[in-house]
């Protein structure tokens, strides 16, 4: 009875969990704003990205994950930030270069921080929701949040895993199959 209980009230506190990920409002990159409600059920790859850093070409392949598997229900979701001092770009500069350059159709989102006392929810929360992980701040650009459909974070990868890399798209495929 205790062991029924026990799963009982995890999944209800994974639950509560996920819940307070769909009641985020962000601002997308042209400033409307995106209620993370609409992507539930879906899994999420989100990444914090800048135009000047060295791994600015995974653009690319995330862009081209995303049109493989968005019919399957991933979404790609770009969120620029200057805090490594590599994106010193406005909102607009850094769509129109990850667009020319990238040709990317994903979303991107208002660029603000992803670490420190101002960093904004969303960050907040993967970085509170991960599991067990070397740093709790995000610690370079392009590290990589795979949430589930469930609104779980299922992995965070650091900014050297490339998005066509056997392990990641691995990653993919596996929370998409899981319903």
């Amino acid at each position: 009875m205790k062991t029924i209980l026990a799963l009982i009230l995890v999944s209800l506190f994974a639950f509560a969990k996920s819940n307070d990920l769909y009641k985020i409002k962000l601002n997308d990159i042209s400033g409307k704003e995106v209620k993370l409600s609409q992507y539930k059920g879906q899994v999420m790859v989100v990444v914090n990205t800048a135009s000047q850093c060295g791994y600015t070409p995974q653009l690319k392949g995330l862009e081209t994950l995303y049109k493989k598997y968005k019919s399957q229900g991933l979404i790609v979701m770009a969120f620029p930030s200057n805090d490594f001092k590599q994106d010193p770009d406005d909102n607009s500069g850094i769509l129109s270069y990850a667009q020319k350059n990238y040709q990317v159709s994903f979303p991107f989102f208002q660029k603000n921080p992803v670490t420190g006392p101002q960093k904004q929810p969303l960050y907040d929360y993967l970085t509170k929701n991960q599991k067990a992980a070397l740093f709790k701040e995000v610690s370079w650009n392009f590290e990589k949040f795979i949430v589930g459909r469930n609104g779980e974070v299922i992995e965070r990868l650091s900014s050297s895993v490339s998005p066509e890399s056997d392990q990641f798209v691995k990653l993919i495929e596996k929370a998409l199959a899981q319903k």
